[in-house]
Order: structure tokens, then sequence, then C-alpha cells
């Protein structure tokens, strides 16, 4: 039952977003205005509340780091190798991106806070804050390199230093390290601001999804769904328990891994050349389908 509703709940808030965009109420200012909120507000909160009165040995492990290395490699290798046979340049490198640059921020660390607990969104954090720094250098060397853009990958890296989920993490990691406690309506501030987080995002999400694309590009995009949400938390999972990761651990990060394709992929998309409408659709079929695949590892992993 409590899938069912968490289910209900997101699909809700992305029925929302799509209604208030296509409707008029949410123009493209005020989505902008909203995804800002919840991106420099409600989840570096998030992040920070839940990391900062957390023993640093719960929060980063060898088997962590080493499984997350090992799965992001292993799905970017997979993309590659199944997607190098698409005639389109610029097609092949938004389906390889696409195969692995998860929304960890906006869906996949607020709903494991909201289905899993506060130890698991402490570990989230650190995965975000993992594929934070791996996924956007990785994504746009990917379409400067096949798409012959001229765009600066430093430029991309340097914006990576005020990026407010690293930020609040390093700030909440440092917290944890030096004993800093915080008032008790502090904290309460905290989390009623973190609680914010996933209702804005899904509704920013639903938003940003581009409802009135073609089925023509349903089938070149069903190797993205595979490889984003069955595959890459799939193998997160046989990675993890192999690793001997603890149960806490173990159902935040594969939660995590089982993220639809990140919204702004489409932005980088169409900044560094890759095929946009391709791209809008990968982000609104990994997203549909991971209503499904998302319920599914919460009710075995919640």
């Amino acid at each position: 039952m409590a899938v069912l509703e968490q289910l209900g709940f997101m699909l809700v808030f992305l029925a929302v977003g799509a209604a208030a965009s296509a409707t008029g109420p949410l123009t493209t200012e005020r989505t902008e205005a909203l995804t800002a909120i919840a991106f420099y507000i409600a989840l570096p909160a998030l992040v920070f509340a839940s990391t900062f009165d957390r023993p640093l040995s719960e929060l980063i492990s060898p088997a962590l780091l080493l499984g997350f290395w090992t799965v992001l490699a292993s799905t970017i290798a997979a993309g590659w190798i199944l997607h190098r046979r698409r005639a389109s340049g610029a097609r092949r490198s938004v389906a390889i991106v696409q195969s692995y640059h998860g929304n960890m921020g906006f869906l996949g660390l607020p709903l494991v806070a909201a289905t899993v607990g506060d130890g698991a969104a402490a570990v989230a954090s650190v995965v975000l804050g993992l594929g934070v720094l791996t996924h956007v250098p990785v994504t746009v060397f990917t379409l400067i390199r096949i798409n012959d853009s001229d765009a600066s990958l430093s430029g991309e890296l340097r914006a990576l230093a005020t990026n407010p989920v690293l930020v609040s993490l390093t700030a909440g990691i440092a917290a944890s390290v030096g004993g800093v406690g915080l008032p008790t309506v502090a904290v309460a501030g905290l989390d009623a601001v973190s609680t914010l987080a996933l209702p804005l995002a899904l509704v920013c999400v639903g938003a940003k999804l581009d409802t009135g694309l073609s089925l023509s590009t349903l089938r070149p995009t069903t190797s993205v769904v595979l490889l984003k949400v069955v595959w890459m938390p799939l193998l997160a999972w046989v990675v993890f328990s192999t690793l001997g990761l603890g149960s806490t651990a173990l159902s935040a990060a594969v939660i995590m891994f089982g993220a639809p394709t990140a919204v702004s992929t489409y932005i980088y998309t169409s900044e560094l050349g890759g095929d946009a409408a391709f791209a809008s659709m990968n982000v609104v079929m990994t997203t549909v389908a991971s209503l499904g695949t998302l319920s599914v590892l919460v009710w075995v992993f919640g």
C-alpha cells in the first residue's frame, strides 16, 4: 500500500506540473523560478540535514566508492557498445549520455528520503555528490567529442565548484567530522524545507516534459530506457551486494541508480550539438518508465 501511495504521489505532482505548463499557469519563467528554489534551497537543505549529524563511517565507505565507480563505468561502457551502430553521431552521443546520467538530485535523493529514511538519505546524498562530480564532466566530454562541439570542458568543470549540492554536502561532512551541532529550531527549519524537495522536483520535471512529441522515436529510445531504469539499478544491486554494502546504504544506492534520465541532459544536448528531439523523448520515456521501476525498487528495498 505504501508503494502505491508513493507512486500515486509521484504521478499527481508530475501531472500537476505537466498540466500547469500546458494550460498556462506554470510559464517558462515560473518553472525556472520553482526549479531554482528546488535546486538552490530545498535540495541543499535536504543534503545538509541528512549528513551533518551522521558519523563519517555511515556516509562514506570503500564499498560505496568502489561500487559507484564500477556501476557507472560499466553502464557507460555498455552504452558505448550498445549504441555504437547508430548512424547519427548526434543521436549516438545522446543515447550514450542518457543511458547513465540520472536524475539523482531532483528525483533520486528526495525519493530515498521520503521512502527509506534519514540514514539512507545521508548515503544517497554522498551518491548524489559523486554523481555530480562525475556525470557533468563525462557528459560534456562525450557530447563534445562525438559532435565536435566548440564548447569548453574547463568552463563546465569550473562551474562545479559552486554547485549547491556539492557545497551543502561538503558543509554537511565538515559538520559531521567537526562534531558541529545545530539548535533544535534550525534543525526543524531544515527538515521543513527539505520536505519540499520531492514535490517541487516532481512539479518541475512534469512541467519540463515535452508530452507533444511524436511516438515515431519510441523504438530508438527503448535501449536507453532499458539501460537507465532496468540495467543500472540491477547492476547496482549485484555490485553493492557483492561488495558487502550494508542494507541501508544498499537500498539508497540502488534507488539512486534507478532514477530516470536527468532533464539537464536535454540542456547539455541542445548546447553541444546532440539530437535535442531524441533527448527530450528519452527524458519523457525514462521518467514514465521509472514510475513503475522505482515503485518496485522502493517496495523491495524500502
